[in-house]
C-alpha cells in the first residue's frame, strides 16, 4: 500500500527569513493524523534567506540528518563542531543526553534549501555526536546510494536506529528497484524534479509511506530527480 502525503498538504510556517513545510506535526503545525511514520518523526523543507537562521537552541533523544539541496548552511555546536554543509554533504547530530547548536545561511546573497529530518532513536540518553559525510550522486546517479544506517556500513553516517536511508538522483526514464524484508515499512520523500513510485506520480515535496510493498520501482520523469528513501522497521508504536 502506498499513501501519498502531497506537497500541498503540508503544514507551513512563513516568516520574512524562513519559508518551512512540514510533513509532519511541527511547531505551531498540529495534525493529530500526521505525527509520524515508523521512526520517523520529521521532514522539514527549509528555505532561509540570506545571513538567517536559527539563533542557538537545545534538543534532546533525537537523530537529526541534515540535507542540502542548494547554498551553504554554517553549523555551530555546543561539542566544539563547527562546518559549513553544501550540497552532497550529509549530516548527522545524535542529540542523547542534550546539545546546543545553531544553524545559519553561510551566503550573504543566495538563499539555502534544506530538508532537516528528525529520527527517534532506539537508544536513549547516549552522548551527544556529531557526523558529516560528502557522497557524490551524480557519480552514481540511477542507482540508490546508502548515506544512512544503524551500522554505518558502506561508508555511511550512523544512525542510532533500525533505520536504511538512501538518496538518488535519477534521469528520465531511468528506475532503480528496493526491496522490502518483512516487517519493514518505508517512507520516500522527492527532494527535486518528479518520479513515479510504483506508478504513482510525486512531484517535488510529496512524499509516500509505503507498507507492505515487497518491491517498490522508481523511475524519474524529470530531467533530474532526487530523492531520499527510508527503510525502516515496522514500529506502530512509533508511528504517533
Amino acid at each position: 500500500m502506498i499513501t501519498i502525503r502531497h506537497a500541498h498538504d503540508r503544514g507551513s510556517a512563513n516568516f520574512s527569513w524562513l519559508d518551512s513545510n512540514h510533513s509532519f506535526s511541527f511547531g505551531s503545525y498540529y495534525d493529530p493524523q500526521q505525527m509520524g511514520f515508523a521512526s520517523l518523526r520529521v521532514i522539514n523543507e527549509d528555505k532561509i534567506a540570506p545571513s538567517r537562521g536559527f539563533d542557538t537552541h537545545g534538543h534532546r533523544d533525537m537523530e537529526i540528518i541534515t540535507y542540502v539541496l542548494s547554498g551553504a548552511l554554517e553549523h555551530k555546536d555546543s561539542i566544539g563542531n563547527e562546518s559549513v554543509i553544501r550540497p552532497g554533504d550529509v549530516q548527522r547530530m545524535s542529540a542523547g543526553t542534550g546539545i546546543r547548536h545553531s544553524e545559519y545561511n553561510a551566503s550573504q546573497t543566495e538563499p539555502v534549501h534544506l530538508l532537516q529530518i528528525w529520527i527517534q532513536p532506539n537508544e536513549f540518553g547516549i552522548p551527544p555526536s556529531y557526523e558529516e559525510t560528502h557522497f557524490d550522486l551524480l557519480k552514481t546517479r540511477d542507482s540508490l546510494t546508502l548515506i544512512g544506517s544503524n551500522d554505518a556500513r558502506d561508508g555511511s553516517v550512523k544512525i542510532h536506529q533500525a533505520i536504511d536511508l538512501y538518496a538518488a538522483v535519477l534521469a528520465d526514464g531511468r528506475s532503480v528497484e528496493h526491496g522490502f524484508k518483512p516487517g519493514r515499512v518505508g517512507w520516500l520523500q522527492v527532494a527535486r524534479g518528479s518520479v513515479q513510485l510504483n506508478g504513482e506520480m510525486l512531484t517535488a515535496g510529496d512524499g509516500a509511506a509505503i507498507d507492505q510493498e515487497a518491491i517498490v520501482t522508481l523511475t524519474g520523469t524529470s530531467a533530474e530527480s532526487e530523492v531520499l528513501l527510508f527503510d525502516m522497521a515496522d514500529d506502530a508504536d512509533a508511528r504517533g
